[in-house]
């Protein structure tokens, strides 16, 4: 996207970030709520699946339902810095217990539920309602303002949420309800959460490989939400792999036209043994890396062909850890995400 652009997620205050399993959405989502944090937000970062992936990315113990502060944004040339991100792991039994309270004031009566199995058989049993819950506390997280006294007030939330195949129906199924219960708090809330996740606060960001699989995922990804009249946000391409070869010199190795010799000179002249099994090997491995990158290319172009901002994310040697995540979150702001 050119810098000259217009922002388009100057107004987004909700982030949710899908993508097919094993794209790296959650270390996306990770990433974007640090990159958020550069410019001076304070963010929640949720996770609603129960794996725990956000405290072993950021190197601490297992989330509690309960929203606790994770690292601070490092301000980049221009960019404000100073704030914070906190995370919150989202549980549907503990979701629903805050929901009686709130809504019904039941307090102790309502964890008393919960030892006589109510609590399970509603969120496990009852279609929907689990869901509902997860995207409800999104929500209640989403629309705090000042007069929410002794609530922290986040200027956005990151959601790290289900995969792009039920994506639509995670986030759809609020309105599915909503049409069930036609009076009450539970429509209430349904609708409010409705308009938040089709307004224009709302952008759902999905991250894919140069690989066909998860392109095509992408690509019916987008056409799901569209049709479910849900807010399509940016396309984020992961784990893209360093160049070491050229244009010219990608040809030319999927043409067969590399000398052996040369590559044998080459070898010489930086100290190693040029035996004919070494070039073998290494004219294959050239090979293999031209016809991949052959096809990522053409990846590459079906993603710029969605007409939808497209940024990419290196593929980091040395894993994943705090220090890759603010690497990754200066490189979605250099591209401008957000």
């Amino acid at each position: 996207m050119p810098p000259d652009s217009p922002d388009p997620w100057a107004g987004v205050r909700l982030h949710i970030v899908t993508g097919k399993g094993g794209t790296g959405k959650s270390t996306v989502a990770a990433a974007l709520a640090l990159a958020l944090a550069t410019r001076g937000k304070h963010v929640l970062l949720c996770e609603v699946e129960g794996r725990q992936g956000i405290a072993r990315m950021f190197d601490v113990d297992p989330l509690p339902y309960a929203e606790r502060r994770l690292a601070t944004g490092l301000p980049a040339p221009g960019d404000a810095g100073g704030g914070v991100v906190h995370a919150l792991h989202i549980d549907p039994e503990s979701a629903l217990l805050e929901y009686l309270s709130m809504y019904y004031k039941l307090g102790p009566a309502g964890r008393a539920l919960d030892r006589f199995g109510v609590v399970e058989f509603a969120t496990t049993i009852a279609p929907g309602v689990r869901d509902v819950l997860l995207t409800g506390k999104v929500y209640e997280a989403t629309k705090r303002n000042a007069r929410n006294k002794g609530a922290i007030e986040y200027d956005a939330v990151v959601l790290d949420a289900p995969p792009t195949g039920r994506i639509t129906q995670f986030l759809g199924v609020t309105n599915e309800l909503a049409g069930l219960a036609k009076v009450g708090p539970i429509k209430t809330q349904s609708d409010s959460v409705t308009r938040l996740l089709r307004s224009d606060r709302t952008a759902v960001h999905l991250v894919t490989l140069l690989e066909e699989m998860p392109v095509q995922e992408t690509i019916d990804g987008i056409t799901d939400l569209r049709a479910h009249d849900l807010p399509v946000g940016g396309v984020v391409v992961n784990m893209v792999r360093p160049r070491e070869l050229g244009a010219e010199d990608l040809r030319a190795v999927r043409a067969g036209t590399i000398d052996a010799s040369t590559v044998a000179a080459d070898l010489e002249r930086a100290g190693l043994e040029a035996n004919d099994a070494l070039v073998a090997g290494l004219l294959t491995e050239a090979r293999d890396h031209a016809e991949r990158r052959a096809l990522e290319d053409e990846q590459r172009d079906v993603v710029a062909g969605l007409d939808r901002p497209t940024y990419e994310l290196p593929r980091l040697a040395s894993g994943i850890d705090l220090g890759a995540l603010y690497e990754l979150a200066g490189s979605l702001r250099e591209q401008g995400l957000p």
